[in-house]
């Protein structure tokens, strides 16, 4: 949740500006980040939240997944309006290209390439996959829950959102090459200032993120619910303080942390390859109970041990690489 609203925080401001005729001073109440992220969190996020129930928040998830949609159609379509090697010193659409004098080898895709950013690569794509938080409250909510319609509608989720990431990863990379920003969105505002295809898209990302919010907190609240009351009656009480500390936490975690990159990579190594990879393991090997030597079991304890050196690996890198930095 921190890490959605931290787009918010960086995008909203740029967003606002886009719309304008000409970029301000910076000192105008819109143009704070922070205060902005406030007033969705208070007037949008907060309303949203207070559901007791996760199905009602399906409708908002599928509205964020038409948004996503957008977004990924612009970047394919985008990907002919920026010419390469790209241009610099371009402030509008209409201006003429400047091209650098950089040799045709910058607009030549390299299949891998690594590097001490490669550390938050992996852990940002398994937090983009994260969402094993709220199979059980969508299982509980479905009609006529059984194992095989969980996993249809584990397996269309999954599949739809690899598609869109992997159309919207390529394309992006194929747009910007080495010079890709970790924020997509900021490098389009860089050479197609004052778009409208563009300026859309980081509207409909931006709802997008504000609406995906609810749907994670949702879980977040369920567990500490359990934690302090465990099996019962439901509590107004309980859920309205349970839902504002929760958010109070995660919008105090949003306005002070710097840089999204080290929100995705730190969170990504630590919570997200525990829950990818390490607890599905361990869950199955406590609740199967077979034996270690059975195919079964070998993949799960496999899959364990990536999860942990993915995760400490990673870790180690980011780590080094901010005392680097500072």
């Amino acid at each position: 949740m921190s890490s959605y609203l931290f787009i918010l925080k960086t995008e909203l401001p740029a967003a606002i500006n886009s719309f304008l005729s000409s970029h301000g001073t910076g000192d105008a109440w819109y143009q704070d980040g922070r205060l902005l992220l406030i007033i969705v969190t208070l007037c949008i996020v907060l309303p949203l939240s207070m559901s007791p129930k996760i199905g009602f928040l399906g409708y908002t998830s599928s509205i964020a997944f038409f948004f996503m949609l957008y977004f990924a159609i612009v970047v394919v379509v985008k990907k002919w309006s920026i010419p390469c090697p790209l241009p610099h010193n371009v402030t509008t659409l209409s201006d003429t290209f400047q091209t650098s004098n950089s040799s045709g080898s910058e607009c030549t895709p390299k299949l891998f390439v690594v590097s001490s950013k490669s550390a938050y690569a992996i852990p940002t794509m398994a937090f983009s996959f994260l969402c094993h938080t709220a199979i059980l409250p969508i299982y509980c909510e479905l009609d006529r829950p059984t194992k095989k319609r969980m996993q249809n509608v584990t397996n269309v989720s999954i599949s739809l959102s690899l598609l869109l990431y992997l159309i919207s990863a390529l394309f992006g990379y194929l747009t910007f090459y080495a010079h890709v920003d970790s924020e997509l969105l900021l490098s389009y505002d860089v050479y197609l200032r004052h778009d409208i295809m563009v300026m859309t898209v980081r509207l409909a990302i931006l709802l997008s993120v504000l609406l995906t919010v609810p749907l994670i907190q949702f879980p977040a609240r369920k567990a500490v619910t359990l934690l302090l009351r465990g099996d019962q009656p439901f509590s107004w009480l309980t859920h309205v303080v349970v839902t504002l500390l929760i958010l109070a936490a995660v919008l105090l975690l949003a306005i002070f942390v710097p840089d999204i990159r080290h929100v995705f990579g730190v969170v990504g190594s630590t919570t997200s390859s525990c829950l990818l990879f390490v607890f599905p393991g361990i869950f199955y090997l406590k609740i199967s109970g077979r034996p270690l030597k059975t195919f079964d079991s070998i993949g799960a304890l496999v899959l364990m041990i990536f999860g942990l050196i993915m995760g400490i690996i990673s870790l180690s890198v980011i780590i080094i690489t901010l005392v680097q930095s500072s």
